[in-house]
């Protein structure tokens, strides 16, 4: 269960494109909000009216917090989540890193871009330095998409949960499943994705060596469609799990590339958020921020909450 997050900000409109967000989660969780902005000392860009906006920005996350618990029936006499502002002057990625650990934030939402996409604020950067390093998760909006429906005016909400088969792609599922049990009433889907990826031909196949008496194409058919049952039943295993606690969940099987049929379906399936693992299966053979996650970030509208597992990584 989420109870404060922290809302790193730089002044530009792109990177208060979080701010519907930050509203709905203060507004019907009751968390906690710390609003950050980071002067750099080297471009001696730090100055009152920083201080000044991020105090202006505070007040505007607490009025509209007021407004969805006043929207979603939240009893007046209910405590009213803080919001606060704070400035720093450092480098980015270390000071928010900083602010989150110090004030036992359990959660980062930014924008993976910000001052009209200068080179400070970008996902390559500082985004990129918050999620190697973050110990709690990062929830990332894309800016600069105004086609989006905004994620306070979605009629109901559907999370994607991308799954490689592998126990750290899992430890987001507790993530996802907060999610939707914090959101009460409303209705919210779970849709459960795995990908399978056919093996790769090899420069020399010879069927009466290997002992297999088939040409490639019909060998291949034939572990494309073992491999889709098996990640059928093992989506119908996670998928129970939810179903015990009430939670609406259907599942997806695909063939392909990970990254690619990802971005695809999630571009033909709106998402209110997609919740991935920065790391799965062999840890940086296939499934790690650097690739996949990264290109699905990239190809997406969709937000994308990334949570970094604590298991060693192998290459």
């Amino acid at each position: 269960m989420y109870n404060k997050m922290l809302v790193p900000l730089d002044g530009s409109e792109l990177a208060e494109i979080v701010f519907p967000y930050v509203k709905e989660l203060a507004g019907r969780l009751n968390l906690e909000v710390i609003l950050i902005y980071v002067g750099s000392p080297a471009l001696h860009e730090f100055t009152p009216m920083h201080e000044a906006y991020i105090e202006q920005a505070a007040g505007i996350i607490k009025h509209q917090a007021q407004e969805v618990r006043h929207k979603t029936g939240i009893k007046a006499g209910a405590r009213m989540p803080k919001v606060r502002g704070i400035t720093a002057e450092g480098y980015a990625a270390e000071e928010i890193l900083r602010c989150a650990e110090e004030n036992n934030a359990d959660l980062i939402i930014m924008a993976t871009h910000g001052r009209s996409g200068r080179k400070r604020w970008v996902l390559g950067n500082v985004a990129d330095k918050v999620l190697q390093a973050s110990k709690i998760p990062v929830w990332l909006v894309r800016a600069g998409l105004p086609e989006d429906i905004p994620y306070d005016k979605w009629p109901k909400r559907t999370i994607l949960v991308p799954l490689d088969g592998s126990e750290l792609a899992e430890t987001v599922l507790p993530q996802a499943e907060a999610l939707v049990k914090q959101r009460g009433t409303e209705p919210t889907d779970i849709v459960l994705l795995r990908v399978c990826e056919p093996p790769a031909a090899p420069s020399y196949y010879a069927p009466e060596l290997s002992g297999v008496p088939l040409n490639w194409g019909e060998y291949l058919d034939q572990e494309v469609a073992k491999g889709k049952e098996i990640a059928k039943e093992y989506l119908a295993k996670i998928a129970e799990r939810f179903q015990n606690t009430g939670i609406s969940v259907s599942s997806e099987v695909l063939v392909g590339k990970a990254a690619d049929e990802i971005v695809d379906y999630a571009n033909k399936h709106p998402f209110n958020i997609i919740v991935m693992a920065s790391h799965g299966r062999s840890g940086l053979s296939r499934w790690v921020y650097g690739s996949v996650a990264d290109n699905v970030l990239s190809g997406v509208s969709s937000p994308i909450l990334l949570i970094r597992t604590n298991q060693p990584q192998t290459k």
